[in-house]
């Protein structure tokens, strides 16, 4: 096809022209790295990021989900696969992707499948979940380390922690960090380090490595091991992008054995700066604290009361006198009226009294016995008897006895008789 600038071609036509052209290429097995998995809900395709494990070239696969799911483990990121695919141009977009049609998990990328799916089965047991993590010691009185012997994760640990804190102390135990045996003797020295009551805290530590060389920390035995440990573990396996089950199961994880020494002890310095900036602030807000209570106290001394205190007392002393006179006064009406009343009770009972009686002339008559008579026809004559009068006792003996009549109501009698006793009162 003939093209210049009077006469281009459109891009429709140049994408459909490469589209026709890369769909008579046939399908082909291809290889490479899994760096990103978008499985979309509800979507039965998935789409896949293949990248070449030796140059920074990817490419985009599409795959059926059945495909995907059709694999004896889950396809993780980092799995390497091989796959049989179809090159396809997708006009719309113009970009070139490779249909799926197989995928076989291959090397690494299967021993990371396998990974993956002892990893979900721990989960779901419960020994990743966060709530177990226990809190690392401020400042440990004994850190036991598990690593293996004259290693460069051991002078790391070991160099770095001295250098923040150099009176820590450490208990030392030596395993193989790679082979067949690393993690039986791992779990050897965990369970040792473990049961001494002076370490606080356990560091397991090795430097990188690849996927098989860090394979035992990822030993089932060894992620039960810990998540029995009483102690809390500091896991500090490889470098960053390097993420062992280890590091799941662990109370805390370390980039590197060099970050597990700065998590395990304080920095020396940097305590000693945040003593001085504490009593700096403590010294500070007593100060602060005195100034405002002494502030206060001023102020209540120059309240008028307190800077002199008898000056209220003068108003105060006559009041005291006025109510002193005045109760004076009302005590003394008071006793007045009691004497008054008191007189005349006195009176009424010396009115009322039998002895006033006879010392206006009557005498009460009785016998030695003291029987009192109120009749002549209780006395016979020649009867010994004995007169009271008001100033004393007189015995006589009667000599007769003449009775009177009575005299009646409203008689003449009567009034003499009342008469008489007017007048003897």
């Amino acid at each position: 096809m003939e093209t210049s600038p009077e006469q281009p071609v459109p891009v429709r036509q140049v994408v459909g022209m490469i589209a026709g052209w890369v769909d008579r290429l046939g399908a082909i097995w291809v290889e490479g790295q899994v760096i990103g998995l978008n499985r979309p809900a509800g979507s039965g395709t998935d789409f896949i990021r293949l990248r070449d494990k030796l140059a920074e070239v990817s490419v985009d696969l599409t795959a059926p989900r059945a495909v995907v799911d059709a694999l004896p483990s889950p396809l993780v990121n980092g799995a390497q696969i091989v796959a049989y695919a179809k090159p396809t141009v997708y006009p719309g977009r113009g970009s070139l992707s490779l249909q799926v049609r197989e995928i076989r998990l291959v090397g690494e990328g299967e021993l990371l499948a396998r990974l993956e799916r002892r990893r979900q089965l721990l989960a779901a047991e419960g020994l990743f979940a966060l709530e177990l993590k226990r809190p690392l010691p401020f400042l440990p009185r004994q850190v036991g380390l598990v690593t293996a012997q004259a290693s460069a994760a051991e002078k790391d640990v070991l160099e770095n922690a001295r250098r923040r804190w150099p009176g820590v102390a450490f208990a030392v135990e030596y395993a193989a960090m790679q082979g067949p045996n690393s993690a039986a003797q791992v779990i050897d020295a965990l369970r040792k380090l473990d049961a001494d009551p002076t370490v606080d805290v356990i560091v397991i530590a090795r430097g990188g490595g690849s996927v098989e060389d860090l394979l035992p920390f990822s030993d089932e035995g060894l992620v039960r091991a810990v998540h029995a440990a009483t102690t809390p573990v500091v896991s500090a396996i490889g470098h960053e992008p390097d993420t062992p089950l280890l590091d799941l199961v662990a109370d805390l994880r370390a980039s590197t054995p060099t970050d597990a020494a700065r998590r395990v002890v304080p920095d020396v310095a940097e305590e000693a700066q945040r003593v001085l900036q504490t009593r700096e602030r403590m010294r500070r807000w007593m100060h602060q604290r005195i100034a405002q209570e002494q502030h206060q106290l001023d102020a209540l001394r120059s309240r008028p009361s307190l800077a002199d205190p008898r000056s209220g007392l003068a108003g105060r002393v006559e009041e005291v006198m006025a109510l002193r006179a005045r109760s004076r006064r009302v005590l003394g009406h008071v006793l007045d009226r009691a004497e008054d009343d008191l007189v005349h009770q006195v009176a009424r009972v010396r009115a009322l009294s039998p002895l006033a009686t006879l010392r206006r002339g009557y005498a009460v008559l009785s016998d030695g016995e003291g029987r009192l008579f109120s009749s002549v026809e209780d006395v016979t004559a020649g009867q010994r008897v004995t007169i009271r009068v008001a100033d004393g006792r007189i015995s006589a003996a009667v000599e007769g006895v003449e009775p009177i009549p009575l005299p009646t109501v409203g008689s003449p009698e009567d009034d003499t008789a009342e008469e008489d006793e007017e007048s003897d009162d």
